[in-house]
């Protein structure tokens, strides 16, 4: 198996159409500019009765939902970086390349070490780009970005998202279709994570519909899995998140007859959440904040990170998407509160 040239990695972009060729077809529409500038880019504001979304321009971060008037989300003023990924979307591979290494069309690949403590490439290449408006309706927002190839990622991806809002919640629809002229590894997950609706997340009352847990080491990779029964990770009931602390991958999702999984989150504030995916996203990734790297309390919140792709799926193959040249993936997810 022979290594990856820079010559060669550029080259696998050749015929690479430009920014006209982004997901759809059709050029951009007009859009509206956005706010200032803040240090999570443009924001965007959507609206709809009683639902409000502020959507963040870099990394097309759901920064804020709020539900007559109260902030449902753990989040951070815009002019603040924010830690722990608040809200962002993730690609292109969701959580982490063990070594950064991986194999993809008989070539051997390295992209950057993001969390060296680790040994790991952590969520992609596109946290801190700013994805561009190409329409901003009062209750939706289409923002755009194509990722041009590199060294360790040698791909040309268009992707496009739409944000909306509507009587029940807030909801979110990504695009990616490869522009290249060679198949392309891709995965995806958003970061966002939902308010404890109290001083800590012990306290509610969750249900996840999940019968197999990832076993990791202790970088967090995965040796395997592992079903849920009789273990602290057992939420297919539901009942108080208590002390459990998780940085866990879950798989085998019991869904309902439209094919969506439903996460519950009753919280003590008396508002019950609800994180629903469509049939793309296999896996959740939870997280109980247990080590936030600010001052931030920790478990003040808590995110189940919809995923296409198991953590380390660009060594493993677990759930990897393959795009062929020209072709599209699309998936989505919302929150929304229960009646």
């Amino acid at each position: 198996m022979r290594r990856f040239s820079r010559r060669a990695a550029l080259a696998t972009a050749a015929g690479a159409t430009t920014t006209a060729a982004l997901v759809g077809g059709a050029a951009a529409q007009p859009a509206d500019p956005g706010g200032r500038r803040t240090a999570n880019g443009r924001l965007y504001e959507i609206r709809s009765g009683r639902q409000r979304a502020v959507i963040a321009g870099v990394s097309a971060t759901l920064l804020s939902w709020q539900v007559d008037g109260v902030e449902m989300l753990l989040t951070h003023p815009a002019d603040d970086v924010g830690e722990g990924y608040q809200g962002k979307t993730i690609l292109p591979w969701p959580n982490r390349i063990d070594h950064g290494r991986y194999s993809f069309g008989g070539e051997e690949l390295q992209v950057a070490i993001n969390e060296p403590e680790r040994d790991a490439a952590l969520h992609g290449l596109m946290s801190f780009v700013e994805w561009q408006p190409a329409r901003h309706r009062a209750d939706g927002v289409v923002l755009e970005y194509v990722l041009p190839p590199d060294y360790g990622y040698p791909f040309r991806l268009a992707f496009r998202i739409e944000y909306s809002v509507d009587a029940a919640g807030v909801r979110s629809t990504l695009s990616a279709k490869n522009i290249g002229d060679t198949a392309a590894p891709f995965g995806t997950a958003n970061h966002t994570y939902l308010g404890a609706g109290g001083d800590r997340i012990d306290d509610i009352v969750f249900e996840l519909p999940a019968d197999t847990y990832f076993v990791v080491n202790d970088r967090l990779i995965p040796t395997g899995t592992a079903p849920v029964e009789g273990t602290d990770y057992d939420f297919r009931s539901p009942r108080p998140i208590g002390p459990t602390e998780m940085d866990t991958a879950f798989t085998g999702l019991s869904r309902g007859a439209d094919g969506s999984a439903v996460v519950r989150f009753a919280r003590p504030d008396g508002v019950t959440a609800e994180l629903w995916v469509d049939r793309t996203h296999r896996y959740l990734q939870v997280y109980t904040d247990d080590s936030p790297a600010t001052d931030r309390p920790a478990r003040a919140g808590i995110t189940v990170e919809p995923m296409t792709c198991a953590p380390n799926a660009f060594v493993t193959g677990d759930g990897l998407i393959t795009l062929r040249p020209g072709e599209t993936h699309r998936g989505t997810w919302g929150y929304r509160v229960a009646d």
